[in-house]
């Protein structure tokens, strides 16, 4: 299949994965992308996507690490320095070396040095992999934190012994006084480069931006290409650690980024934006080429006539399982001794040790080193049991993955789970923290030409959060029962504004156009009311109508006809209003719940007050522009109710009722303008 092509699948399937991670959250969307992998390369046989390790490590691990490194807490990376370093260096070389050991036992065919590079590059971990499931579940920040920390430097020192390991098998010569110059060589002179050239492109940038060049997309783009310029210098001039380069040149970055982030705000705000693209391309294609890889190292294994199947398998699960048990005992030993030294208050337990051992997923850069495995050895023989090698990696990235879907949310306490639950939001809170987030977007969008209409609209929204805030005080408020009764006064109050619709136009005090007009609202702002998702399509087509209906109105008539017709509408939509305002407070003074009433006349008497405005062109542009701001901070509201309901703190019934929210403020807003 042409490169193109495989480029264009490949998205497609990124895509895919996150709409089945949004409706299956507790699956990891890096399993959904393997699965996804699997699926197309059976589909299509001639789907293949073969990258040198130098290459995969240039355009996936470096950047990746590199926004690690900038987003990592400083103070956490220091204070957790020792548990982080233990299992970055001394871990990988323990499961290197035990590891082999194991595999070479269990595994005769396989020799010893081959078994040690197996062994290697299973060590390093995937953060990535696991974050899915630790937002559902909460897993312990401290063991995320080492997780995550680890994972900086764990890539170098893996790959490295990887490297030594398989040069032994292909020369037949390993000499570990070498091995050690040379390790340490790497790591030194990899954090002075990372340091140094972070340091001289920060400078580049200054410099720029003093000269007077303070384009934010040419910046955004040269921050962007700081990861592959710092791993190239390292890699390809000194020889030296280009993972380890770009982690500290993040680290350096993020430094900076603290002491100027006041000053270079819209930059950061695009760089992060276009970052959070890039994050999501490079993870996803990452799983991908994982699944993609898989059917071919399972059918290479299986033509194998001298192993049984199920003892592949079986071979799998027994060396990942090793692989979480050395983890587990170097975790519950080294969680031991931080308490007994006085540096860790918390008592050592073996289900904080068994929750550090499931945490320790593998991932791309296993997969980046299997693959770049040589065919031949020096002496022009094969590779020892080259195929069953990927194989085995690739089945133990599968197995450590399962395990922590399966085993991580079993292991979180009733009782944490208990405490999580009393730290959730509340309905009314997760929707005053949208509302909060919508006028945080506002700020973040206002320039000259938009600047009068963006405080008119922080006004408005002002107005909701106050409402949201009366919301608080009924009982009820994040009980789903209560939303319904909500829902029944809301859709009561619309029949009361379409009988004195019908009511106008029986007295033919409405003409036909504004008669239509309103039935139509009246349709959309049902199905807003009762609905969870927009209809797409019919949503766009009433949006393409409404446009249409009000340019014909504005060029069928002149300026003044114009303005008299809008305003002989906002007095009919006016009229509607407050006669479904007369029946929320008739029913309040004798409700059992009034605060129900109270709360959907607010809603009414916050439209009124937009009525009131004076009708000019000019008003009309102001109108035209909120509403393009409308649209931008209504997906911002959708994306904050998503990231929400990722991190536990909504469930799924409130995320319904928030989404179902914002709808109904939407067609609210989208009906108060003229038909």
């Amino acid at each position: 299949m042409d490169l193109l092509m495989i480029i264009f699948v490949l998205m497609g399937c990124l895509l895919i994965s996150n709409i089945i991670s949004h409706y299956i959250p507790s699956i990891p969307t890096a399993l959904i992308q393997v699965a996804l992998g699997v699926i197309v390369a059976l589909l299509f046989s001639n789907v293949t996507l073969e990258l040198k390790t130098e290459w995969f490590l240039l355009l996936f691990v470096a950047p990746l690490l590199y926004n690690d490194g900038r987003n990592f807490p400083r103070d956490q990376l220091w204070n957790m320095r020792m548990p982080i370093l233990g299992n970055a260096i001394v871990l990988v070389l323990i499961t290197t070396l035990a590891g082999g050991y194991f595999i070479h036992w269990l595994i005769p065919a396989i020799p010893l040095a081959a078994a040690f590079a197996l062994a290697a590059i299973l060590s390093p971990t995937d953060p990535v992999a696991v974050n899915g499931i630790a937002k559902r579940i909460q897993i312990p920040e401290k063991i995320l934190n080492v997780v995550r920390g680890e994972s900086l430097i764990n890539d170098a020192s893996g790959l490295v012994a990887f490297n030594y390991a398989v040069a032994a098998v292909v020369t037949g010569y390993f000499s570990i006084k070498e091995a050690l110059i040379d390790f340490s060589y790497t790591f030194l002179v990899g954090a002075l480069i990372g340091l140094v050239v972070g340091i001289i492109l920060t400078q580049i940038r200054f410099s720029l931006r003093r000269a007077g060049i303070r384009d934010v997309v040419f910046h955004t783009l040269l921050q962007l290409l700081t990861p592959f310029l710092v791993y190239l210098a390292a890699e390809d001039l000194f020889h030296a650690s280009g993972v380890i380069a770009v982690v500290v040149a993040g680290i350096t970055q993020a430094l900076v980024k603290d002491k100027t982030e006041t000053v270079l705000a819209e930059e950061q705000l695009l760089t992060e934006n276009t970052w959070s693209i890039v994050l999501f391309i490079l993870n996803g294609i990452v799983f991908l080429l994982l699944g993609l890889n898989i059917p071919s190292t399972v059918e290479a294994s299986i033509e194998n006539e001298s192993i049984n199947n199920w003892k592949l398998i079986g071979y799998a699960v027994a060396i990942g399982t090793a692989i979480l048990v050395i983890r587990f005992i170097w975790s519950h030993i080294g969680a031991i001794y931080e308490y007994k030294k006085g540096r860790d208050e918390e008592k050592p337990t073996l289900k904080t040790s068994l929750l550090s051992s499931l945490t320790g997923v593998r991932g791309a850069v296993t997969m980046a080193g299997i693959l770049s495995l040589p065919f031949f050895t020096k002496n022009g023989e094969l590779f020892p049991e080259r195929s069953l090698l990927l194989f085995l990696a690739s089945a133990v990235i599968l197995f450590t993955l399962l395990v922590a879907t399966v085993f991580l949310p079993l292991l979180i306490d009733t009782e944490e789970t208990k405490e999580e639950k009393a730290d959730s939001l509340s309905f009314n809170e997760a929707k005053q923290k949208i509302l909060m987030a919508s006028i945080k977007q506002i700020h973040r969008e206002i320039n000259d030409k938009n600047r009068t209409a963006a405080y008119q609209l922080i006004g408005e929204y002002q107005q909701l959060f106050r409402q949201a805030q009366l919301d608080g005080n009924a009982a009820k408020t994040g009980n789903p029962g209560y939303q319904s009764e909500i829902m029944k006064i809301r859709l009561k109050a619309l029949s009361i504004e379409e009988q004195y619709i019908q009511e106008l136009h029986k007295g033919n005090h409405l003409d036909e156009d504004m008669y239509i007009g309103f039935q139509t609202a009246f349709i959309e702002r049902k199905r807003a009311i009762h609905q969870n998702m927009r209809k797409g399509v019919l949503y766009i087509l009433y949006r393409v109508v409404h446009e249409w209906r009000i340019t014909r109105k504005k060029y069928r008539l002149d300026k003044e006809q114009f303005i008299s017709y809008i305003k002989m509408r906002q007095d009919v939509r006016r009229n509607t209003y407050q006669q479904a305002l007369i029946y929320l407070k008739e029913q309040a003074a004798i409700s059992h719940k009034p605060d129900l009433y109270y709360i959907v006349s607010f809603e009414y008497e916050r439209a009124l007050n937009q009525l009131k405005k004076p009708v000019t062109m000019d008003t009309n542009k102001q109108e035209e522009i909120k509403d393009e701001l409308r649209s931008v901070i209504t997906e911002t509201e959708r994306a904050e109710v998503h990231h929400m309901y990722e991190m536990g703190e909504i469930n799924r019934e409130q995320e319904r009722e928030l989404r179902r929210f914002i709808n109904y403020i939407e067609s609210v807003n989208l009906y108060e303008q003229v038909e």
